[in-house]
């Protein structure tokens, strides 16, 4: 395999080339495996006539892959485009693909909720047990208090059985189907709910203007233990909970870049050799260049810039076969909470990037991507993938908004997308970011 060739961060002049061209960056050999523990410095490139190179910032280590065009296939950077990088959580990109094109935007999770035995009219006890079933990546507290609601609306207000979930349930982003079965059972009872449940409750209530809903305290309070099992035959369906569409589901998981909900939803499609099928099936990518073991970028994945070009043009096409953009699923850096907030931020430069990151931060020595689109003032649209990796993150990070930054000066400058900000909780309620951050299921902030 040819291993990537090292560049600096004075990539800049991969704005040079705009015209049917290739522009080829770096000229030294990338380290051999037993040199990439200390990979060689990147290198400047030279620029094409006519541009200023910007000053050359602090000298880093590393290798990187570089890839940029324009919609209609106009290269204006390419650098390492067939050798394989550790993309990070940009893969991300490739299990939302997959799952649009399984299920489409429209798709809801179902979680049901079914009883054996019978309720008492009078008194509001089930005198048998609730079986909860359903594989939501994005159930959280308030749904399950707005099932306590639904419940107490069919006249439940007590049960004496057990609370039985099925294999494979979960709650606020907890892999084990017991403890999120205990949490919904807090949630659901008003003398166990935690101050975190009410306030998640309170908040999304008010986001979505239902203050009606807030003028009584649901509560459904169980007799007996929390247990995972099957469905008993004679239960019956009492009700069905479908989540927020797949579309904002997206939306939230990209922009906090949420592993466990990648994970989740990369199980729905088969897992992530499925995920890999149907994208090298449908995008005809070289399968040697699309190498995946998860579904979140945890752990050894292995893409080539081309390839995740390929992932990055078909996200787009799907999405606006449906009158979709990228800004329907991706963060607009510097207006969007999560990993691009804080990136992008000058008044000129915010809105002007969508993208995905990638971090890792000790995985083959430190890996960083940004995957995703800038415009330009002169209404250039530009798809770019940016891999880096045996090197510092946060130099890597730096560098890439470097060449991002480079791009759009050589075209006139940055200009923000146009798009209307919506508040994540209107979309899908409150995901409680600062949980899953301390789980480590997001790309930590300082490591964005």
């Amino acid at each position: 395999m040819n291993r990537p060739r090292v560049i600096a961060p004075s990539i800049a002049l991969v704005a040079a080339i705009l015209v049917c061209a290739t522009a080829v960056f770096g000229q030294q050999a990338s380290p051999s495996p037993n040199q990439r523990a200390n990979s060689e410095l990147l290198t400047p490139v030279q620029a094409s006539p006519g541009l200023t190179m910007p000053p050359y910032l602090t000298p880093i280590h590393g290798l990187q892959g570089v890839f940029a065009q324009t919609p209609d296939g106009t290269t204006i950077a390419a650098q390492s485009v067939e050798d394989k990088f550790n993309p990070a959580s940009s893969i991300k990109l490739a299990t939302a693909l997959a799952a649009l094109k399984a299920f489409g935007p429209d798709y809801r999770f179902v979680t049901s909720i079914w009883a054996t035995g019978k309720i008492d009219a009078a008194t509001g006890n089930l005198n048998g047990d609730l079986i909860i079933t359903g594989r939501d990546p994005s159930l959280h507290y308030e749904h399950a208090l707005m099932l306590a609601r639904e419940l107490n609306q069919q006249g439940i207000r007590t049960v004496s059985g057990n609370l039985i979930f099925a294999p494979g349930f979960t709650m606020n982003f907890d892999w084990s189907s017991q403890r999120s079965g205990e949490q919904f059972r807090d949630t659901l009872d008003v003398a166990r709910r935690s101050a975190n449940a009410t306030r998640a409750w309170i908040d999304e209530r008010t986001l979505v203007g239902d203050t009606q809903s807030l003028q009584t305290v649901p509560s459904v309070v169980v007799a007996g233990e929390v247990h995972v099992g099957s469905t008993p035959p004679e239960a019956q369906a009492l009700l069905t909970h479908r989540s927020s569409k797949l579309l904002d589901i997206l939306k939230v998981l990209l922009c906090y870049s949420n592993n466990f909900m990648a994970e989740r939803i990369g199980e729905t499609i088969g897992g992530p050799q499925a995920v890999r099928a149907l994208l090298i099936d449908k995008l005809k990518i070289n399968p040697d260049e699309f190498q995946i073991s998860t579904t979140s970028g945890l752990g050894i994945n292995r893409v080539t810039p081309r390839a995740m070009m390929a992932i990055l043009r078909g996200l787009r096409d799907q999405l606006q076969r449906n009158k979709l953009s990228l800004s329907d699923i991706l963060p607009v850096a510097g207006v969007d909470p999560g990993t691009l907030e804080d990136r992008y931020t000058d008044p000129a430069a915010r809105g002007s990037v969508i993208a995905k990151t990638g971090t890792l931060g000790h995985t083959d020595g430190g890996a960083s991507s940004l995957v995703g689109q800038m415009l330009t003032k002169n209404g250039r649209v530009v798809l770019f993938v940016i891999f880096n990796q045996h090197g510092n993150v946060l130099s890597f990070r730096q560098n890439q908004d470097l060449i991002v930054t480079a791009i759009q000066n050589a075209l006139g400058g940055p200009a923000p997308f146009t798009y209307q900000p919506v508040t994540l909780a209107l979309r899908l309620a409150h995901s409680d970011y600062e949980a899953a951050k301390a789980r480590g299921e997001t790309e930590p902030p300082n490591e964005r």
